[in-house]
């Protein structure tokens, strides 16, 4: 395997050249950064990160690496973090993934070379061998919202099984029979499991979830827009469509408007995760509500755990449904939970 110093030996600079460019330092001139980078591939050259992070000493600085900062969901989510580590004396460093795997690498190598404390991390869609990496070397690491199956990393996440349901029999009630899903990345675990959820809580009525009724988008506007522009397109168009994540309903919001209908009254529209803005559209849009500050403050509170040598614990909040009027009910309406709000497991610390 290729060492640093074979990077710098073929680029004709210095190690701590090489090290600035994959640290994307300002400071190197554009044709020694072209030359490194051109030996990083030429050579296969990945740096180890896990091992330098390896350490006895503490930053006090803990890693959060988001899934979109533009996501109005992952905003909340940052701040309530940043909340709880600063009141248990810890500084938070972010980086945003933009739901890219090899940008959420580049932030969890960055981290680990800053020598931060602790990862919290909501993984992007697709492999991340170096998140695995860090975790199974020691590093502590927490997964918040999403998650990697089989990795021994404890988890805290909203579980809107419950919920999903509690729209189903919403949309039911109100006469919906045809309903439809802009489903998330399938690559992701919430994209997956939103799907389920649905399609189980459709079963449950009789009701089928067809090909042509399941649309996967990226958790990006655009996708929620062409999706939805697809579900208007059939001859036989839902009744309803439930989108899997805040930034495709936008989107749908987009394709419903662009060809003059009218929600309730010519489709419905249902959401996962809750915002602010909800409240004030035209109608007011019905949506599944998670717990993100709890879930933030949970995560760190795992993570600090880990770190202090401490067992850390998976926790598991429920999230809600919260009736508006773009499905068809005349006023808001809060369903609450029915089963218990915390549910915990206790996650040993991965062996080095």
């Amino acid at each position: 395997m290729a060492s640093i110093k074979d990077v710098a030996a073929a680029a004709g600079v210095s190690v701590a050249t090489v090290s600035r460019v994959l640290n994307a330092h300002p400071s190197v001139s554009a044709d020694a950064r072209s030359r490194v980078l051109a030996a990083v591939a030429a050579l296969g050259y990945r740096p180890n990160a896990v091992a330098r992070s390896l350490r006895t000493d503490q930053t006090h600085a803990l890693g959060l690496v988001i899934g979109d900062v533009l996501n109005p969901y992952f905003t909340e989510l940052a701040r309530s973090v940043e909340e709880a580590a600063r009141a248990l004396g810890y500084s938070v460093i972010i980086g945003n993934a933009d739901e890219r795997p090899d940008l959420q690498d580049h932030h969890v190598r960055t981290l680990l070379d800053r020598r931060i404390d602790g990862l919290l991390v909501s993984p992007a869609p697709g492999d991340s061998p170096l998140l695995l990496d860090a975790a199974r070397a020691g590093t502590p690491v927490v997964f918040v919202d999403r998650w990697i199956p089989g990795a021994e990393v404890p988890v805290v996440r909203a579980d809107g099984r419950r919920a999903v349901r509690d729209l189903v029999a919403h949309l039911h009630l109100l006469g919906h029979r045809r309903l439809a899903i802009i489903a998330g990345p399938a690559g992701t675990t919430t994209g997956s499991e939103r799907v389920t959820a649905f399609r189980d809580a459709l079963a449950a009525y009789g009701l089928p979830l067809t090909d042509e009724l399941v649309g996967h988008g990226d958790f990006q506007a655009a996708s929620g827009r062409r999706v939805t522009e697809g579900f208007l397109d059939l001859p036989e168009p839902p009744d309803a469509v439930f989108a899997a994540d805040n930034l495709m309903a936008l989107g749908a919001l987009d394709a419903i408007r662009a060809r003059g209908l009218r929600m309730p009254d010519d489709i419905a529209l249902a959401v996962f995760d809750d915002i602010p803005w909800f409240v004030h559209t035209d109608p007011p849009i019905t949506a599944i509500a998670q717990p993100t500050g709890d879930l933030g403050r949970a995560a760190v509170r795992a993570l600090v755990d880990r770190i202090e040598g401490r067992t850390a614990e998976s926790v598991t909040l429920d999230a809600r449904l919260v009736v508006r009027r773009s499905c068809g009910a005349p006023a808001p309406v809060l369903i609450p939970p029915t089963s218990p709000m915390r549910r915990s497991t206790p996650v040993q610390r991965s062996t080095p």
